[in-house]
């Protein structure tokens, strides 16, 4: 008989857990949610405040069983799902299955799977927070609503097997509402005026583009626009009528919050989104190093990019000793003000974990997601890159071109990370001669 009765979600999960308690407490898996909306019928009862029927998943029975015998033999019984409102959801649930007394039934939760963590939620249980299981019962609802009325209408109207849902449809409004402004968009003629200049003192070659005359802009419509001004430049002299020298500081990207690590992953390391939830899912619920199943990343599901102070000390620690104290800036990120901010950022639970270190115990993908992952985090706590800029306007026959460049003089934390990038074209400039 075990005292204490944690039930997590998965296996992985558990097992990573076990390590940091004692052995009079158990950990067992729910394997996932353990009741549902049924699949044969709408399952909600639209005429009473929309409220859900649940059953429970077909071929949990046994588990089910299983878990109100451990729950009866305890003394405590902890619920340890997710820190977001799916598993909260699933703490609500099993707190309904269980079919002990509510006073033994308590929730926990933590935002990564380390010893410290696991153990000051275990001192500081808390109640199920019912608002967060109705943002998930509202959710799902939702989803069986719009799916399970619309999607047999477009069995029939459209093709079989399309799907419609909460998201996807509105999705596809999106979609169709701008191809729809596409279509309507008239498109207008537009050239411009590039120049290869030589620089006399330096021999090197540098690009310069049209902006007008006199300093006034000029925008060019008609390729008889371009050759007008092409002939008034035949021979003309190009002389640099202003420099302007300057500075330039660029900072860090933030932690990752779930979106953005999934933008990343696909720009970086070619990661469908799907992918990159499932690898950094196993990231979080524990791998197995020499030391035993390790969580190496917080909770990946979150809107914020805000990390703890004992994350930003130890991370101040690993810079300074690997690049120097010149590289370390204390950053504090704003997170969104429509964000939940229930979760720290996307960051490694163990700093001192760096992926090359750990390499060999990692699958293939695991290491590309830890090492974005890892140096992201990393890279947010560094001082800015400082860039040497130059401006230049030269005048040619009354014409204005300008050119500019810029020479990166201290890489700061652009020596661990660069934020990736949609566009195709070079990022860089390069300094003028």
């Amino acid at each position: 008989m075990a005292d204490k009765l944690i039930i997590v979600e998965s296996p992985a999960k558990a097992n990573t857990i076990k390590k940091f308690l004692g052995g009079s407490t158990k950990v067992v898996a729910s394997m996932g949610h353990i009741r549902d909306l049924p699949k044969s019928k709408l399952g909600i009862d639209v005429e009473h405040d929309f409220e859900p029927e649940y059953i429970n998943i077909r071929g949990k029975g046994d588990l089910i069983k299983s878990l109100k015998k451990d729950a009866e033999t305890a003394k405590t019984v902890y619920l340890a799902t997710d820190p977001d409102r799916e598993g909260e959801a699933i703490a609500w649930h099993l707190a309904n299955i269980l079919e002990v007394n509510s006073d033994k039934i308590t929730r926990v939760t933590f935002n990564e799977i380390t010893k410290n963590a696991v153990q000051k939620a275990i001192k500081e249980p808390r109640n199920i927070d019912i608002n967060l299981v109705n943002a998930q019962q509202a959710r799902r609802v939702l989803d069986r609503i719009v799916g399970y009325k619309i999607s047999p209408v477009l069995w029939k109207k459209v093709k079989r097997g399309l799907s419609a849902g909460r998201v996807q449809s509105v999705a596809v409004k999106l979609i169709v509402d701008r191809e729809e402004e596409i279509e309507k968009f008239i498109p207008e003629e537009y050239w411009n005026i590039y120049a290869e200049l030589l620089d006399e003192k330096s021999k090197k070659d540098f690009i310069a583009h049209f902006t007008g005359k006199q300093g006034k802009k000029v925008e060019l419509h008609s390729k008889e626009d371009v050759d007008n001004i092409l002939n008034d430049l035949k021979n003309a002299k190009y002389i640099v009528t202003d420099v302007k020298k300057g500075e330039k500081k660029r900072t860090p990207a933030p932690p990752f919050t779930t979106s953005t690590m999934q933008q990343e992953a696909s720009r970086k390391i070619n990661f469908t989104l799907k992918k990159t939830m499932s690898v950094a899912q196993s990231l979080y619920e524990g791998v197995k190093l020499p030391q035993g199943l390790t969580g190496l990343i917080t909770y990946m599901r979150t809107d914020s990019t805000r990390i703890s102070d004992e994350a930003r000390k130890v991370a101040k620690e690993v810079i300074n000793k690997n690049y120097g104290e010149k590289y370390y800036e204390n950053r504090f990120y704003r997170t969104s003000k429509d964000a939940q901010d229930a979760h720290e950022a996307i960051r490694p639970a163990h700093i001192e974990l760096a992926p090359d270190d750990i390499k060999e115990y990692l699958t293939t993908d695991q290491y590309k997601l830890y090492k974005l992952i890892y140096n992201r985090f990393l890279a947010s706590q560094m001082s800015a890159a400082v860039y040497d800029t130059m401006n230049v306007t030269i005048n040619a026959n009354n014409y204005d071109f300008k050119a500019s460049g810029q020479n990166l003089k201290f890489k700061g934390f652009m020596v661990l990370y660069v934020e990736g990038t949609d566009s195709k074209e070079q990022e860089e400039q390069e300094m003028l001669p």
